[in-house]
């Protein structure tokens, strides 16, 4: 059944959702009662882990990160219920709660804001992550009584040479990814889980994204960022098991049990000097990535996926690839075999106010420790990397995001909330 086709509540029931907590009971009964599988277009929602991790990278992108304004650890679980309910419902190409947009009584709010009427699931996948902030505000003070199930993993990022962070636009206490292939049925679906979050949490900042900048499936071809190079073309697969495990999924012994089966995730904010990136030859281009613009091969190589030969020299005997290039100073061989697997998307937020463009490439990375493999990668590229006099980071994020969701009865951080 697909959005325009809502379910009605009769009579007294429908009367009694005008009450909020009438309504996220029934947003949560309903996951239960629906058959939410096999629509066609939609990423199952359920299993061992979330979806838009290894999913096959969409076209979009909405990322919201939100504070929780309650100390109340029992209506922080009812949240994550009533969202997961209403996620399931979302990623199978429903109304956000069992009434819907249109269906209920012309007294009372619709449990669904109505913008995605009619179309199809566009393969939507919401992934949630928790920030250390949840764990422990800014004062040091366990709101939740969760400070005891914090991962190690979690510890702030260290700072990097070169970054000029806002931190009106980093961190949060809990992320929700949205990717989609429709920009309408991303941004529906966080819409829609603020909603439901009213008087619990409030948007911290969001951000846009289009264009992935990388292909998590074998079956993509690799995209182009705005510098106009190909990106991600050695990221981890989801076709790539043994390195998923060794690189991607938390292990258990890795740190608190709820976390098993889950992956960090760093997100940062990159903004591109565009204008005098568009002003620099080709040449030093190609030599600033390490990569030809054209193929994506790295340079003395002929296709994209060859691996680049660093030891290679040029007539002058210097390296064709030079030593403090991306691809170089980012290659598992220079970071102890450190691997990420990425999930990025350009931004345009308009100008800057000086005639310059505000664009560039929302980072994002999954692994499995960020300290053993984000932390050294990024070491090595604010010290060195070309390309540093192009890029600016400011924006940064960490999350825990908790393994999948197991079946109707199951929801978002359930074993983190319990008792």
């Amino acid at each position: 059944m697909e959005r325009r086709r809502v379910l009605g509540l009769a009579g007294a029931g429908a009367a009694g959702l005008v009450a909020a907590g009438a309504i996220g009971a029934a947003v949560r009964g309903s996951a239960g009662g629906d058959d939410l599988s096999g629509v066609a277009g939609a990423v199952d929602f359920y299993g061992e882990h979330q979806a838009g991790i290894i999913t096959p990278a969409q076209d979009r992108l909405h990322v919201v990160a939100l504070d929780v304004t309650t100390s109340d650890r029992a209506a922080l679980a009812r949240l994550l219920k009533d969202w997961t309910a209403a996620a399931a419902r979302l990623t199978a190409g429903r109304d956000a709660g069992p009434v819907g947009a249109v269906n209920g009584v012309a007294q009372a709010p619709p449990d669904d804001t109505g913008e995605a009427l009619g179309l199809p699931p566009s393969q939507l996948t919401l992934t949630i992550g928790f920030g250390a902030s949840l764990f422990r505000d800014a004062s040091g003070r366990d709101r939740f009584g969760l400070a005891d199930r914090m991962p190690a993993a979690l510890a702030p990022l260290p700072a990097f040479k070169g970054e000029a962070l806002r931190p009106e636009i980093s961190g949060g206490d809990i992320l929700v990814q949205a990717c989609a292939n429709d920009p309408q049925v991303a941004v529906h679906a966080v819409r829609n889980l603020v909603r439901i979050g009213f008087g619990v949490v409030s948007v911290r900042w969001s951000q846009l994204g289009y264009g992935r900048t990388s292909s998590t499936s074998r079956a993509q071809q690799t995209p182009r960022n705005l510098l106009g190079f190909k990106d991600g073309t050695a990221n981890l697969k989801a076709e790539d098991a043994d390195l998923l495990r060794s690189s991607l999924w938390v292990q258990s012994g890795d740190g608190p049990s709820w976390m098993d089966g889950g992956a960090y995730l760093v997100t940062r904010k990159i903004r591109m000097m565009i204008e005098t990136w568009d002003r620099t030859s080709l040449g030093e281009q190609e030599q600033i990535i390490g990569r030809t613009k054209g193929s994506g091969a790295p340079i003395g190589q002929t296709a994209e996926f060859d691996e680049p030969n660093f030891a290679a020299t040029g007539g002058d005997g210097a390296p064709l690839i030079d030593a403090d290039s991306h691809v170089r100073l980012a290659h598992p061989d220079y970071n102890n075999g450190a691997r990420l697997l990425r999930r990025g998307y350009n931004f345009t937020d308009g100008s800057d106010g000086f005639g310059r463009l505000d664009a560039g490439l929302f980072f994002m990375a999954y692994q499995r420790d960020p300290h053993r493999q984000f932390v050294p990668v990024q070491r090595q590229l604010a010290g060195k990397d070309l390309l540093n006099e192009y890029i600016r980071h400011v924006s940064s994020g960490l999350f825990a995001c908790p393994p999948g969701v197991r079946g109707p009865e199951d929801y978002w951080g359930r074993a983190l909330v319990t008792p």
